[in-house]
């Protein structure tokens, strides 16, 4: 859909050329869309929109004519004159995004390049009306059904995507590009501190273009758009106000976004809290899963010719409860409340005209982690301080290198630990420096990077432990690379292949934990002696697109050394009674095969399917690796116009008992679900409203990642109505 506003009456010179020029906008957030692509249809008359927007084409040699505007995320846009009078036409047109609904290889960035663009199509690059509607709680549940995908968990608050049977930091979770520093990625107890509503898009990164902020190749980046330091200036404040509601756990959200210009300076400022009372399951209420949110930020940009200055301020609190009742577990949970502050300051310097800039970005984070028990004594206390950035220079549309970046970073972390737990305050400093590149070489086109990577892990107390072993400072080396080849076969078939070398550096629970954790229920026993983890990654991908069938198809294959895992060892700890997990580098093999496909049936009705499949085995023994999702996928059938998608999908998954030594095998589900979302536009106001009824049969089914599935199954039946008014 589209929503275009003229700015002046049309008035007649017959006998002259005619120009529009105008500027193109983004109908959910009002931000510039570059290089769409405009044409005087059957007149070959063509123009790009320019970085900010704006365009200018002509001359047009006639009254009555059709502009066509199209852009590869956007839908297409016609407009007709008729009987045009005026020389020089001023428009600004506003595009929806496009609806996205194929599974993943996401090889990407804003700024990707020709062949890039055409598998942006099958992206599972959420946005506008696809992001919308899979709006969930967390970061995770948004992106549950996506391919590949699936949710560790302990409860509805603290989740984080797993990626190919890879969990922890090997994916890594950023916001505008940097970090997200919090505990999620060390223990399953942990929540992510991003809420979902707020976000422009969420991005699944993966491929070379991964080594720019992390060494580990074989998993990937789930990207986190907020754009929370302002890069644009608008000609109008925009407003967003938002709200969400599930009948599942009562949950309620009320959000505010605006951007208003003072030029030469543009303030963005958002908001938003979330409450949910406890879950309602097919066998009854899980206690102890409410929680409670609330997250700000405001930023403010210098913007001028040469590029943009700017910094914002931005806090994360979240209060949650981990369910109870199982064995290890308190018998009425636990409860955590996290505090995050952090301090940005951002900026982009042009040079050579746009096709050169230097982007610089800091960040300073405060973070705060208790763990209470019911009495309201607190278990566990974690307090981190962490100084991050990276200085990066790019350069873009050379002939045959179309993009190169070349960086350096740094991390800096000051990790604090209170209450009844026995990991060591640590210090730990990071150094890397990266390359990029993207090469065209006819039909093919070739990514390749490198990272070279310094780490230092050094523990305040220093000790010999008779549980663990020595205590000391460990540094690690490690270089990770990865080479991406495409072919294009012709204008809708695409091969292509991925290899790389893959590093990650132990953290440090893994390294020096030796006691309880109060919420993840367990007793944990760490390894000063671990290792770099260090493997060798190989993808295969093929990509059709046709006029009414898209599909791809993707088979990997991870050969890893000094894996590491936390394994259910078997035991119990008789002073706390939990049980004991145990951190280990092991020899491991990770393949698997996942795909999508969507079919234009007739008309508007779609129907799409995707499935993932991931093995795990330890390498020595072929036995299976602990916590590896099970066969999954979504079918689903819908009808598509632009102001309206409505239909129903089922969610599956086959049952999973490869599983290791003292880890619960998982029966397998089908779940369907029904929703709709419906656009509505009121003069200037755009309304957004989706409403979806999910596991409308209230089916009791568990997910395998779940760390409190041996007690209570997944959401039962639930009403889940988002809205969004764009002002």
């Amino acid at each position: 859909m589209t929503i275009l506003f003229l700015f002046n009456n049309l008035a007649f010179a017959q006998g002259n050329s005619i120009f529009v020029s105008g500027r193109i906008l983004n109908a959910e957030n009002s931000e510039p869309i570059a290089n769409a692509a405009i044409e005087i249809v059957d007149q070959k008359v063509f123009a790009t929109s320019k970085n900010d927007g704006t365009f200018r084409i002509g001359p047009i040699q006639s009254n009555n004519f059709r502009i066509k505007i199209t852009h590869v995320a956007f839908q297409e846009k016609l407009i007709d004159f008729k009987s045009s009078k005026e020389d020089e036409i001023k428009l600004v047109v506003y595009l929806f995004p496009k609806t996205i609904n194929l599974s993943p290889i996401v090889i990407l960035d804003k700024k990707s390049t020709e062949v890039i663009d055409e598998l942006q199509q099958y992206s599972t690059k959420l946005s506008g009306k696809e992001l919308h509607q899979k709006l969930g709680q967390t970061i995770a549940s948004t992106l549950k059904n996506e391919t590949g995908l699936a949710v560790r968990s302990m409860g509805p608050a603290p989740s984080r995507p797993v990626f190919r049977g890879l969990g922890q930091d090997r994916v890594l979770i950023t916001e505008d590009g940097m970090k997200s520093i919090d505990l999620s990625a060390t223990s399953p107890d942990h929540a992510v501190t991003v809420e979902p509503f707020t976000s422009e898009r969420i991005e699944v990164l993966r491929g070379p273009k991964v080594l720019s902020q992390t060494s580990t190749t074989i998993g990937g980046i789930v990207n986190i758009i907020k754009e929370e330091i302002p890069e644009q200036i608008h000609n109008q404040p925009h407003f967003l106000l938002g709200s969400y509601f599930e009948s599942v756990n009562e949950g309620l959200l009320g959000a505010i976004k605006s951007e208003v210009p003072l030029k030469p300076f543009q303030i963005k400022f958002e908001a938003a809290q979330r409450t949910t009372s406890d879950l309602s399951t097919p066998l009854g209420i899980l206690k102890n899963s409410a929680s409670k949110n609330f997250s700000g930020s405001a930023g403010i940009s210098y913007i001028e010719d040469f590029g943009f200055v700017g910094s914002g301020f931005k806090v994360y609190n979240l209060n949650y409860g981990i369910p109870g009742g199982f064995i290890g577990a308190h018998p009425f949970g636990v409860n955590i409340d996290i505090k995050k502050r952090e301090l940005v300051f951002k900026s982009k310097i042009n040079l050579n005209g746009l096709n050169d800039e230097v982007s610089i970005d800091f960040r300073n984070d405060y973070y705060r982690h208790r763990e209470f028990e019911h009495s309201g004594l607190i278990g566990s206390e974690f307090r981190i301080i962490t100084n991050s950035g990276r200085i990066v220079f790019s350069h873009l549309n050379g002939d045959v290198l179309k993009e190169l970046e070349t960086g350096f970073s740094f991390e800096l972390r000051d990790f604090d630990i209170g209450g009844y737990v026995f990991t060591p305050p640590t210090k730990s400093y990071n150094l890397s420096s990266f390359i990029y590149s993207d090469f065209h070489l006819g039909r093919f086109n070739v990514d390749a990077a490198l990272r070279i990577s310094y780490d230092v892990v050094d523990p305040k107390i220093k000790k010999v432990s008779k549980k663990i072993g020595e205590i000391k400072k460990r540094e690690f080396y490690n270089v990770a690379a990865s080479i991406s080849f495409i072919y294009k076969l012709s204008d809708i078939v695409f091969i292509g292949s991925n290899f790389s070398r893959s590093t990650r550096v132990p953290t440090i629970e893994e390294l020096f934990s030796e006691g309880p954790h109060l919420a993840a229920y367990s007793y944990e026993v760490g390894n000063p002696y671990l290792n770099s983890e260090r493997g060798w990654g190989f993808e295969f991908f093929v990509y059709h697109k046709f006029e009414k069938l898209n599909f791809n198809l993707n088979a990997f294959y991870n050969y890893l050394n000094s894996y590491i895992i936390p394994r259910n060892t078997g035991l119990i700890n008789y002073q706390t009674f939990l049980p004991i997990y145990a951190t280990s580098g092991v020899n491991a093999a990770i393949y698997g095969v996942e795909g999508s496909v969507k079919l234009n049936l007739v008309d508007r009705i779609f129907l799409q399917s995707s499935f993932s499949q991931t093995i795990g085995e330890f390498r020595d023994t072929r036995k299976p690796l602990p916590k590896i999702p099970p066969v999954k996928g979504l079918n689903q059938l819908s009808y598509e116009t632009e102001k309206l998608t409505a239909g129903i999908s089922n969610e599956w998954a086959l049952s999973q008992n490869k599983v290791d030594e003292f880890e619960e095998p998982t029966a397998g589900y089908f779940v369907t679900n029904l929703f709709v979302q419906k656009i509505y536009q009121i003069n200037k106001i755009v309304l957004n409203l989706s409403v979806n009824l999910e596991n409308i049969f209230n089916q009791d089914y568990r997910n395998h990642l779940s760390r409190i599935k041996s007690i209570y199954p997944e959401p039962g039946r639930n009403l889940r109505i988002i809205l969004k008014m764009y002002l």
